[in-house]
Order: C-alpha cells, then sequence, then structure tokens
C-alpha cells in the first residue's frame, strides 16, 4: 500500500510539471506565432524637438546668397517698406493665393534682409501650423507658436535666436485648430508684445495660402501690412484677384511676382529668379 501511495504521488507530481511545462511552451509558442502572422503597429516616430539638420522630409528654405541678384531684389523690397509713410508696417503677413508659389521663401529672404540692416532686427514667424517650415534647421515642430497660444509654454522658451538681429519662432506642435488659435486674442497681443521686443523690430509671419485657408484672413486684421506672392506665368489672374479682395486694401503693401526668367545685360547676364515689388 505505501509503495503503491508513493508511485501514485510521483506519478502526479510528474504529470502536473509537464502540464505546466506545456502551458509554458503554448504560451510563448502563441506570442512567437502572433509576432510572425500579425506584425506589431508601431506609432510613427516623433519628429525631434530639438534643433538640427534640415531633412529630406521637412521644406528646405532657400536663402539667396548675400551678393547675388535675387538678394538685391530683397533689399529693395525692404528699402520700399521701410519707406513707407507716414508709418512703416513693422508686422507684415507673407501670403499667397496658393501653395507652392514662393511664400515661405520670401517671407525668409525679407527678415534676412532686415536683419541686416544695423538699425532694424526682425522676427520670423511661422504661422502656417497646417503645414510648418524648417527655417535655418530649426525642427518645425520645435516648441513654437501653437504651444505658446494654447498656454503650453511661455514666449521665452519659443523664441530661437539666428542671429543679433534676426530671431525665429517655429509653427511647433500640431494642432487641430489653426485657426481658432492664430485668430485668437493672444495672437495680436503677441505680435503688439514683440513690436516692443527689442529697438526697431519687424516681425515677419509666413502665413497659409489665403484661397487654402482662413488663417490668412483672421492674420491680416492683426499685422499692419500683407504682402501677396504670385507665381509669374502659373497663377491665374482670377486667384489673384479673389485673394486681394479677400484682405482689407488698405494693407496691402503690394505684390511680389516670383520665379521670372530675366535676362539681364553685363555682368548680370545670366538667368534669375528674382522678386519685384509692386505697390498699389
Amino acid at each position: 500500500m505505501s509503495r503503491i501511495y508513493w508511485a501514485l504521488k510521483k506519478a502526479e507530481r510528474e504529470k502536473r510539471h509537464k502540464v505546466k511545462r506545456e502551458s509554458t511552451l503554448k504560451v510563448f509558442e502563441e506570442r512567437d506565432g502572433s509576432r510572425r502572422e500579425e506584425p506589431i503597429i508601431r506609432p510613427p516616430a516623433r519628429k525631434t524637438t530639438e534643433p538640427g539638420p534640415v531633412s529630406n522630409e521637412e521644406t528646405s528654405i532657400l536663402i539667396a546668397p548675400t551678393n547675388s541678384f535675387s538678394a538685391e531684389q530683397f533689399r529693395m523690397l525692404r528699402t520700399q517698406i521701410f519707406l513707407q509713410s507716414p508709418n512703416p508696417p513693422h508686422s507684415i503677413l507673407i501670403t499667397s493665393t496658393t501653395p507652392a508659389e514662393g511664400k515661405t521663401m520670401v517671407a525668409v529672404n525679407l527678415a534676412v534682409a532686415i536683419s541686416q540692416d544695423i538699425q532694424k532686427k526682425a522676427i520670423l514667424i511661422d504661422g502656417d501650423l497646417r503645414k510648418p517650415s524648417t527655417y535655418f534647421g530649426i525642427s518645425p515642430y520645435s516648441k513654437g507658436l501653437s504651444d505658446y497660444l494654447s498656454n503650453q509654454t511661455s514666449l521665452s522658451e519659443i523664441l530661437s535666436s539666428v542671429t543679433e538681429n534676426l530671431w525665429i519662432i517655429p509653427a511647433g506642435t500640431s494642432t487641430e485648430k489653426p485657426a481658432e488659435l492664430v485668430g485668437s486674442k493672444k495672437m495680436r497681443e503677441l505680435v503688439t508684445v514683440l513690436h516692443e521686443f527689442e529697438g526697431d523690430t519687424y516681425i515677419i509671419i509666413d502665413s497659409p495660402p489665403i484661397l487654402s485657408t482662413t488663417e490668412p484672413t483672421l492674420l491680416s486684421k492683426i499685422v499692419d501690412g500683407v504682402i501677396v506672392v504670385v507665381m509669374a506665368d502659373r497663377t491665374p489672374r482670377e486667384s489673384v484677384k479673389r485673394a486681394i479682395k479677400s484682405i482689407d486694401h488698405q494693407k496691402i503693401i503690394g505684390v511680389v511676382l516670383n520665379q521670372i526668367d530675366a535676362k539681364l545685360p553685363g555682368y548680370y547676364s545670366g538667368y534669375y529668379h528674382y522678386y519685384r515689388y509692386y505697390k498699389k
């Protein structure tokens, strides 16, 4: 009886051990099987919030070389703005009728041209919260305008210095309410505060296209003046008319005609993409 009892106990222990081992193996096999049959869906990699080099996925901005004909055209545009009377516009909205007309390039180069004046300073704001751009290697997803307007950060945290006279405010964290943010009271207050930032400061706001979104119309009510960028030989005349009608005519500084091929005499010979200022 005793031998039978202990034999049964031993058999029972071995059976429990076998069941436990098979159960454990089954769990690992199921996990391995699920990994092979159903790939894990990973969330997209988060964009870096630290300044860094421009990647191929980000919008690259062409800055005209200092001594180029294009740079001179921006200096001419800068001069025309400074000569506006009785008071030159210190907050300027740069927009276009439709996407891909070069508004961001114009905004960046105008801000650079203004900052090169020893008595002037410029603050470039990426007001296109739907499709932000990379300025001077500063990631558009760094803390920026959207974070400030939604009370997530302070002004000092979103201002990035590029040179002694040029600062950048990136678009910031992606938002589902771009129009509500740029049309808010806090946006108006921000422009007012930046007016008195330091010395003779000019604020350049890069906005979305007029005919694509409502933000440019909202921003036009906040700024002193508006420049509309038009792509030569591409943008329909009617589109330009519609775009201008949506803005207070008293605020329109002029139109920049972008990407004209011009054959220039002498040492300017060659074809250039340049920008011409038109005063209304």
